[in-house]
C-alpha cells in the first residue's frame, strides 16, 4: 500500500502533487532554517563585528521580503493544489485499451461487498479487475459513513448511506494491491481490507464465466442473513448476482441499514427484535 508507487495514472498524479508541495513548501522552510542558524552564529555575544542596534524598529525593504516570499509560496502551492485536484475529479472518465468495467461497492460492518452488475457477479473483500481497462465505481454504505481507498491507484472517497458516490480509475499493472477502509468505524476497522487483483482482460473474462456458473448465490435474503450482520469475514466468497437490483434497494434504504458500530450485545438485541 504504499502512495509513492502508483499503478495507475491517478495515483501517478496524486503523487506528483504530493511530491511538488512538499518542494514548494521546502523552498521556504529550508532557506528559513539555515537564516535561523546563520543569525544566531552571526549575532552571538563573542561576535564584535555584528551591528548592535538598539533603536531599530522598522525596515520597509525587510518588511517587503518577509511577507512578498510566503505570500507567493502560498499562492503557487495553493495554485497547484488547486488545479491538480480539479484535474483529478473523482466522477471525471478516465480512459483506457479496454471496455469500461462497472463495478457497484458497498462498505458495510466490517467488510467490502463489490458488485459487477454487467457480468452478474458479486464479491467479498476482493476486488479483480482487468488490466488497462476504465474503472467505474459506485460506491455506498449499509452501515456508517466510510472511505474506500486503494493506495496505489488513488483517490480515496467517502461512501454514505442513502447516497452514492463516483470514483474513475485505472490500473496499468498487472499484479496483486490492497485496498482500505480509510475511516475510522468501530471494532472491525484494523480488519477492513480488501485485495486487488489486476490481471489480464482474458483472464478477467475467464474469472467471471466461471463465477457466474457457480452454485454460491447473492440475493437480498442471503444479503440480510449472511451479510448485513456485523463480522470479519476469514473467507472471500465469490457469488452468482440473482438479483440485480441489489445495489439499488442498498443506496436506496429500501434495504435497511446495518446497525452501526456498537457493543455485539446490542447488535445481537437490534437483530433480534
Amino acid at each position: 500500500m504504499n502512495i509513492l508507487d502508483p499503478q495507475g495514472p491517478i495515483a501517478a498524479a496524486n503523487k506528483t502533487i504530493l511530491i511538488d508541495s512538499i518542494a514548494i513548501m521546502l523552498a521556504i522552510v529550508i532557506p528559513t532554517i539555515i537564516a535561523i542558524f546563520a543569525f544566531a552564529f552571526w549575532f552571538r555575544k563573542s561576535n564584535s563585528r555584528a551591528i548592535y542596534w538598539p533603536d531599530w524598529e522598522y525596515s520597509g525593504r525587510l518588511e517587503l521580503v518577509v511577507w512578498s516570499i510566503p505570500a507567493l509560496t502560498i499562492i503557487l502551492l495553493g495554485g497547484v493544489a488547486w488545479i491538480g485536484s480539479h484535474q483529478l475529479d473523482p466522477a471525471r472518465p478516465v480512459p483506457g485499451t479496454g471496455q469500461t468495467v462497472t463495478i457497484q461497492v458497498v462498505s458495510l460492518d466490517w467488510k467490502w461487498l463489490f458488485i459487477y452488475p454487467d457480468q452478474r457477479i458479486a464479491t467479498l473483500n476482493s476486488l479483480t479487475v482487468p488490466v488497462g481497462s476504465p474503472l467505474h465505481f459506485q460506491l455506498t454504505s449499509a452501515s456508517v459513513m466510510n472511505v474506500f481507498f486503494i493506495p496505489q491507484l488513488g483517490s480515496m472517497i467517502y461512501t454514505m448511506n442513502g447516497m452514492v458516490t463516483k470514483l474513475e480509475l485505472r490500473a496499468d499493472t498487472v499484479g496483486d494491491f490492497q485496498g482500505l477502509s480509510a475511516h475510522f468505524n468501530g471494532d472491525g476497522f484494523p480488519d477492513m481490507l480488501f485485495d486487488v487483483h489486476v490481471v489480464s482482460q482474458t483472464d478477467f473474462d475467464s474469472w467471471a464465466s466461471s463465477t457466474v456458473r457457480g452454485d454460491n448465490m447473492l440475493n437480498a435474503d442471503v444479503y440480510r442473513k449472511d451479510l448485513l450482520k456485523q463480522s470479519v469475514p476469514k473467507d472471500k466468497p465469490v457469488y452468482k448476482l440473482t438479483d440485480p437490483l441489489l445495489f439499488h434497494d442498498i443506496a436506496t434504504q429500501k434495504l435497511p441499514p446495518g446497525p452501526g458500530p456498537q457493543e455485539a450485545s446490542n447488535a445481537e438485541a437490534s437483530y433480534a427484535r
